[in-house]
């Protein structure tokens, strides 16, 4: 009995020496991630100080892909979205705020203007 309880202890500890090694493989992943969203800022950064008003909603989405964040209304009878893209790091706190993305405001599918005063003015 003692030799079973024995031998399930000395898996356990082994199996826990494997989490511990699991967990160390994200770490790395995680410091990827790092290196991926300073690329996607200075992309999205890059992309946007080319835009002319009037781009197609469509091939704003195609071009720079899923928004950080976005926003719809309608305002004076038109309707009004706003995609936020991430393009200044301002906190280490692994989480993109608005305040580090560019809006980007659309009115009836077309880009109308971007950046924080045009938003401001909706």
């Amino acid at each position: 009995m003692i030799v079973k309880t024995l031998g399930l202890l000395a898996v356990a500890a082994l199996l826990s020496g494997c989490v511990v090694a699991i967990g160390d493989k994200d770490y790395e992943s995680s410091a990827n991630t790092d290196k991926d969203w300073r690329k996607n800022q200075q992309a999205n950064l890059t992309h946007i100080n080319q835009f002319q008003p009037g781009i197609a909603f469509n091939d704003v989405i195609g071009l720079m892909g899923t928004p950080d964040f976005t926003e719809f209304l309608v305002k004076d009878q038109q309707q009004v979205q706003v995609l936020f893209y991430r393009t200044e790091h301002k906190r280490s706190d692994s989480r993109t705020t608005k305040d580090e993305c560019t809006p980007l405001v659309f009115i009836n599918g077309q880009l109308h203007s971007w950046g924080d005063k045009a938003y401001q003015q909706l």
